[in-house]
This record gives structure tokens, C-alpha cells and sequence, in this order.
């Protein structure tokens, strides 16, 4: 467990500064018109900001972050696919 957890810091950075910019931009998300977006929507765009929080806290050329990132992204845009052939 410790190598797991040294090679995240690595990669992620300090999990308490990750927490913390991850909780600060999720909280400017839910600010605004929140309930609007459906639940795929507003679990991306939570995912989105915490490989957001990694990509600025850790290791910013860390492809899986920004792999992540349009991977959540793309969960949404397959979903709004689906929803708009329905």
C-alpha cells in the first residue's frame, strides 16, 4: 500500500491540496443552476474538477489525467447522443 501511495503522490501531488482545489471548484459548480444538469452531467463535471484539482496539485503531463478528463466528458456527450435519438 505505501508504494501505491507514494507513486500517486507522484502523480496526483498532496492529497490534502487535491482535496482541497477539488472541493473548491466543485463548490463554484454547485453555485450556479446545478439541479438543471442531469446526473451524468453532474458527475462528470465533479470527476472533470477532480482531474482538474490533479492535473494542478501533481504531475501536470500525467496522461491518464488528461485521458480522464475527456473520457468523462465524452460520457456525457454519449449520453446527451442517446437521450436526443430517444
Amino acid at each position: 500500500m505505501d508504494s501505491l501511495l507514494s507513486k500517486r503522490h507522484e502523480t496526483h501531488g498532496d492529497y490534502q491540496e487535491q482535496f482541497r482545489v477539488a472541493q473548491e471548484l466543485k463548490e463554484v459548480l454547485h453555485t450556479y443552476e446545478w439541479n438543471k444538469l442531469s446526473d451524468v452531467q453532474r458527475e462528470a463535471l465533479e470527476m472533470i474538477c477532480t482531474k482538474i484539482s490533479r492535473i494542478i496539485v501533481g504531475d501536470c503531463s500525467h496522461v491518464d489525467h488528461w485521458n480522464d478528463l475527456a473520457g468523462y466528458a465524452l460520457r456525457v456527450v454519449d449520453s446527451l447522443k442517446r437521450f436526443s435519438d430517444a
